[in-house]
């Protein structure tokens, strides 16, 4: 039987190059144990790193697990990777994203009642980026396709789940009430000055 330091230490060299997110199920297959068990190791090694104070940290998103830079350090790293030029998600990818994020799973037909204005090209533009994807299918006439959040965007912006998401009341509001000013962000709109993610969507 192999023995759990064995199994942490392979954790740790799979997570480093993997790169990716690497989900606990998948892990757990390759020695042949329960997910749970993994998990919990996966835990422990994200606790140590902690603990010890390292610059690469782990991460957990939505049952997987990931290698990141710790935050502290990013001043190091930007001068280190300057000159870097910033992206940032259009203001429309913004609003779009936010509603999927607070309404999902969500049809581009309620995306678009919320917005008053057709986001054909914007949803398009946030699946390319893999921030949003088809979930499924909706029950109403002409079974629409349903919307939802990916890995990708829990990842980008930094949160465990969607739990994490920043409170708020009332987003169908918030975003007609942004619409309607035609300004900038507005001081309660926390969901929307988050998704400034590292690239561009039209």
């Amino acid at each position: 039987m192999t023995s759990k330091q064995t199994i942490k230490s392979a954790f740790e060299s799979m997570l480093f190059v993997w790169g990716d997110p690497l989900d606990v199920k998948v892990a757990a297959e390759l020695f042949n144990i329960h997910w749970k068990e993994a998990y919990s190791i996966f835990l422990e090694l994200k606790n140590e790193y902690e603990q010890q104070g390292r610059g690469i940290r782990i991460r957990e998103i939505d049952k997987s697990f990931q290698f990141y830079s710790w935050e502290a350090n990013s001043d190091y790293i930007e001068r280190l990777c300057t000159p870097v030029k910033e992206k940032r998600l259009s203001q429309s990818a913004m609003e779009v994203l936010a509603i999927v994020a607070y309404k999902q799973p969500v049809t581009k037909g309620e995306i678009e009642s919320i917005r008053g204005i057709k986001c054909d090209k914007v949803i398009e533009g946030l699946t390319k980026k893999d921030l949003i994807e088809e979930v499924g299918r909706s029950p109403g006439i002409g079974r629409p396709i349903l919307y939802g959040t990916t890995k990708t965007f829990l990842k980008n912006f930094g949160f465990k789940d969607l739990k994490e998401l920043p409170d708020i009341e009332n987003i169908d509001e918030v975003i007609r009430e942004e619409e309607y000013k035609n300004s900038d962000v507005h001081p309660e709109q926390i969901s929307l000055e988050m998704f400034g993610a590292d690239d561009t969507a039209e």
